[in-house]
């Protein structure tokens, strides 16, 4: 992912919070050169010094056969919010542009046994679950439910390098950053307003 030093993020322990917060990812590989996407909800966990990327696909979606020697970097990808920035918002005159934030994974990806995808699963649940009034956790599944497993596939990646770029206006000046941020607030999409609260909680420019 090409960055410019303006929009890089290289702080681990920001980057791993928005993993958390955008943890529906795409991981993609490769199969005889053809790259293959899916779309799925991850986790970031740690174990000993290592980070992983987990989760898990349908048995029945072939990408998991693509875990193995010819996919020595699998990339997963977490997009956060974005929005278009019209140039009638800048004192000078230049060209639009679109601000987001992405962060790109990369690591060898390996299958999980059946206590590990287990694990996984009870911690997606509690993450998901227990802010609601009845969650539906691991321990309370009926072995009916559970025998579900069988239908998946869980994979663990192993995080080696970590692109992130925050593209937020941070090239412009002060002048010019608050007026886009306060633009974006007033625009009638609210994914717009998500960007705009980032801006605004970052509070950087040039």
């Amino acid at each position: 992912m090409f960055i410019p030093k303006h929009f890089r993020v290289t702080d681990f322990n920001e980057i791993r919070e928005f993993i958390q917060k955008n943890s529906f990812g795409t991981v993609v590989t490769t199969k005889d050169g053809v790259p293959i996407a899916t779309h799925v909800p991850l986790q970031l966990r740690k174990e000993g010094d290592d980070f992983y990327i987990t989760g898990h696909l349908a048995y029945a979606n072939p990408q998991w056969k693509t875990f193995d020697a010819e996919n020595e970097n699998v990339l997963v990808m977490f997009q956060g919010p974005h929005a278009y920035i019209s140039s009638s918002w800048y004192k000078h005159e230049n060209v639009p542009t679109w601000n987001y934030q992405s962060v790109h994974v990369y690591g060898p990806a390996s299958l999980m046994n059946e206590h590990e995808l287990e694990e996984d699963l009870r911690l997606l649940l509690q993450r998901y679950e227990t802010s609601r009034e009845n969650p539906v956790l691991w321990g309370n599944l009926k072995d009916q439910t559970k025998k579900q497993m069988r239908g998946i596939v869980g994979f663990k990646i192993k995080v080696q390098e970590v692109f992130a770029a925050y593209k937020l206006s941070q090239n412009r000046t002060a002048e010019d950053y608050h007026n886009i941020m306060d633009r974006l607030f007033e625009e009638e999409d609210i994914i717009s307003h998500h960007i705009a609260e980032v801006m605004k909680n970052r509070g950087s420019f040039r």
